[in-house]
């Protein structure tokens, strides 16, 4: 095996999983960052204080990503929601790494070439050089390798160039592991802190509470000023810092789903293709077709098919045409044409050879039919794989293609090791070139079905889709940037609202919409309507952007819709304030409080401080906090909370044992580690806060 594929092959995957440690260290979640699109470098897909990265660089590594991924979920196309995923993980990669980097280069974190070294070819290699240079036949590091690409690398460009890129890593990793250590070295946890942290979970309330309700005053009863607005503004000033421009938009959906008669249409369509594959005398080419997926005809396990066709194909006699049943918006139909019993999984390897490459089909034939001689002869398998075959995925495993069941392979791949016996060695022909296989091991007996499958999906018919276009163009033509919610309510439509929309997003309130749309908003200035009907695969969608709100913090007018419900409560506060307050006056306990209201007292019991929840009603922190600050048998003074005005009264509290020896410190061990993880997100989050970033991926994706 050849120096630069070892290197390209091993690298590749250290450098994956380093930049998601990274991520998943420091992020936790995914955020969001970005500037408008317009940059001037029209090839930077984003910059972190000027350190860009280019579309094309980006796009690889979301590539690599996409393909993780599909891998991750067994294979299949690669559908658009997670090639989004791929793209968000990227992007948070780059952040969280050059942030990382900036900041290891300010304090002036470095690394020596003595350190390097050791890291290198030293006793204790670093982990990315174990992982690279570790034998996959043994499991051994192999510093045999290890020296012969240092050899090579001070002659060949290519093999300096992908050791280099390693080294850097090596580098990289050291140094997050220094700046991990030196904020690691920072945090603390005292005996009282780690004695604090066990009481918040383990000391409990018993108390009651009396509540008036916000839902108990009418809105009709309360006028909101601007000075109502300006208060609940100013309390809450940081809750309004946008990390990226957003837009408002309203919107009006055309619903061009199936219809009845469509899924009447699909359904005779599909009895009327029953009919015709049960004298169909090339069912291949029968399911090729006329079938909306293609499915191969081939044999089937149990549990391969669809469940409403998977309880029957086992127990039909061959010959016999089962269906049509509904599954995942579609009517299918299956002919079952042969049932035996066959192995549930088999453990093979094989040698690939590329047909082209050996001048043919007929000679890379030759060649595979020499390979299977040397086989029978007693010649190992391994070192033959590694030789000649094409595979790099397996040849590293000497040709070892571990354990699998049916539906792994392409059909004469699999029809051949699944027909052999142990030990058999076979050259097949497929897509990919000349294979030699050989059998290692076959496991269990089951039987299976040879199908013929055929389905036809519930669509949108042509009558339904122009309907729906029709209505999405009638309302388009008649709207402009003052009249759009009149005209819809002309015309008995529902105006949609998404307050603030982010240019990575890929739906509105939960429906999908084209990357294009979003595109187009975010190039439109306030109040435009869509340049045109956008349609989805259910659905037409006519547009308008109501509000800009731009990167930083939003002024009050900006954000005075969304707060209207909140300043809303905090005017019925005031009231119900007031009317707490005289119940409360001369009241030695809260029964009498509750019942100068025409209340009963509620009993709540065993509520901790960590977490500070009223049974029944939500999350209350500010009751529950003031319930840990009461003596009791004293009721409180009236609460402002989430649901309403509380006063509350506690009956007792029960305290945990004091903590000492081994159990302080396993508290403290357990603090600190909480403390560590708050750390790293607070730098994350105060270091993003002060960088300069840009974020340009809506021209890309």
């Amino acid at each position: 095996m050849g120096l630069m594929s070892y290197l390209r092959n091993r690298a590749g995957l250290v450098i994956f999983i380093i930049g998601l440690a990274i991520v998943a260290f420091l992020l936790g979640d995914l955020i969001n960052y970005g500037t408008p699109f317009w940059m001037k470098n029209q090839n930077q897909v984003g910059s972190v204080n000027g350190e860009s990265i280019d579309y094309q660089t980006f796009n690889a590594q979301v590539d690599q990503t996409t393909a993780n991924f599909q891998q991750q979920m067994g294979g299949g196309a690669a559908t658009p929601e997670i090639r989004n995923y791929a793209v968000q993980q990227v992007w948070n990669q780059f952040l969280s790494q050059e942030l990382l980097k900036q900041e290891i280069e300010k304090i002036g974190l470095t690394l020596g070439a003595d350190e390097l070294n050791s890291l290198v070819t030293g006793p204790n290699p670093s982990p990315q050089i174990l992982q690279t240079f570790t034998n996959p036949q043994n499991g051994q590091f192999d510093r045999a390798t290890l020296n012969n690409v240092i050899a090579q690398s001070k002659s060949n460009p290519e093999v300096r160039q992908q050791w280099e890129a390693l080294l850097e890593n090596v580098r990289n990793d050291r140094l997050n592991q220094k700046y991990s250590s030196l904020l690691n070295n920072s945090v603390f946890v005292t005996k009282l802190e780690a004695q604090e942290e066990y009481n918040q979970r383990n000391k409990l309330a018993n108390f009651k509470y009396v509540m008036l309700d916000y839902s108990s005053v009418k809105d009709s009863e309360i006028k909101l000023t601007d000075a109502d607005y300006k208060e609940y503004y100013d309390k809450h000033k940081n809750g309004f810092n946008n990390q990226e421009e957003t837009r408002s938009l309203e919107y009006v959906l055309f619903d061009a789903s199936p219809t009845k008669a469509d899924t009447t249409a699909a359904l005779t369509a599909i009895n009327t293709l029953k009919t015709e594959l049960q004298t169909s005398t090339n069912d291949s080419l029968f399911v090729s077709v006329n079938s909306d997926t293609k499915f191969p005809v081939k044999y089937y396990s149990k549990g391969q098919l669809n469940p409403a066709l998977d309880s029957v194909v086992f127990n039909v006699a061959s010959g016999t045409t089962v269906g049509p049943y509904l599954s995942n918006g579609s009517y299918e139909i299956a002919k079952v044409l042969e049932s035996k019993f066959s192995p549930d999984s088999v453990k093979a390897s094989h040698i690939l050879l590329n047909a082209t490459a050996e001048g043919g089909i007929d000679k890379a034939k030759l060649k595979a039919d020499s390979i299977k001689g040397l086989l029978e002869k007693g010649e190992s398998f391994a070192p033959l794989a590694i030789q000649f075959s094409v595979d790099e995925a397996s040849k590293v495993n000497g040709g070892d293609l571990g354990t699998f069941a049916r539906g792994r392979m392409v059909p004469e791949f699999e029809n051949a090791i699944f027909s052999g016996k142990a030990g058999e060695v076979k050259v097949v022909e497929t897509q990919f070139g000349v294979h030699v296989i050989k059998i290692e091991r076959l496991i269990g007996n089951s039987k299976i079905a040879k199908v013929a499958v055929i389905d036809k999906a519930i669509i949108s018919g042509k009558t339904t889709t122009d309907d729906a276009y029709a209505k999405a163009n009638s309302f388009f033509s008649s709207v402009d940037s003052k009249n759009f919610v009149d005209q819809a309510n002309k015309q008995g439509l529902k105006v949609e609202k998404s307050a603030r929309t982010l240019p990575m997003d890929n739906s509105l309130n939960s429906t999908a919409i084209p990357r294009e749309l979003l595109r187009w908003a975010f190039e439109a200035e306030k109040g435009d309507i869509s340049d045109k009907v956008y349609e989805t695969d259910n659905h037409f969608i006519v547009a308008r952007v109501v509000d800009i709100q731009e990167k930083g913090l939003q002024p009050l007018a900006s954000v005075k819709s969304e707060i209207e419900p909140a300043v809303r409560n905090q005017v019925k506060a005031r009231m119900l304030k007031e009317k707490m307050d005289n119940a409360l006056a001369g009241a030695t306990s809260i029964d009498q409080a509750a019942q100068k209201l025409g209340k009963a007292a509620i009993q709540v019991d065993n509520v901790v401080l960590a977490n500070p929840v009223i049974p029944g009603i939500a999350l209350e922190g500010s009751v529950i906090g003031t319930v840990f600050g009461l003596q009791p048998n004293k009721p409180s003074k009236s609460i402002e909370g989430y649901q309403g005005v509380y006063a509350v009264q506690v009956a007792s509290f029960v305290n945990p044992k004091e903590l000492a020896g081994d159990d302080l410190k396993a508290q403290q061990k357990q603090a600190l580690s909480v403390q560590s993880q708050r750390a790293w997100s607070g730098i994350y989050k105060a270091l993003t806060d002060k960088a300069d970033i840009d974020d340009n991926r809506i021209r890309f994706y």
